[in-house]
């Protein structure tokens, strides 16, 4: 099992319209595409306007796999052509789990 992190940084005052934007009209489309939310967040404390949200997947070929499909969709491009000019930058992490994990084997799927 492996995780992604993916971090927005968005323009001051945009976390509230990405997030009604994404409530609308991204959340359903990942959740079944993508399959496997660990969790999506907003900062208060240290580096403000961030969304971090988290996706595990089998392994990269699994994630390659479900990305490109959501990719592919065209509500997804068009929920990006709304959100894309309120981030200013994004970042991702593949984060790999420790032996001793709930997420390091397929005992610790969360769907």
């Amino acid at each position: 099992m492996i995780v992604e992190e993916r971090n927005y940084s968005l323009k001051v005052g945009g976390v509230a319209e990405f997030m009604r934007i994404y409530e609308a009209e991204g959340l359903d489309l990942q959740r079944r595409i993508l399959g496997r939310m660990v969790g999506y967040f907003t900062t208060d404390f240290g580096r403000l306007h961030q969304i971090v949200h988290l996706w595990a997947y089998r392994d990269l070929a699994e994630r390659d796999q479900r990305r490109a499909q959501l990719a592919q969709e065209p509500e997804w491009r068009a929920f990006q052509q709304k959100t894309g000019p309120l981030i200013v930058e994004q970042t991702n992490r593949l984060l790999l789990p420790a032996s001793f994990s709930p997420w390091f084997s397929d005992e610790g799927d969360q769907g």
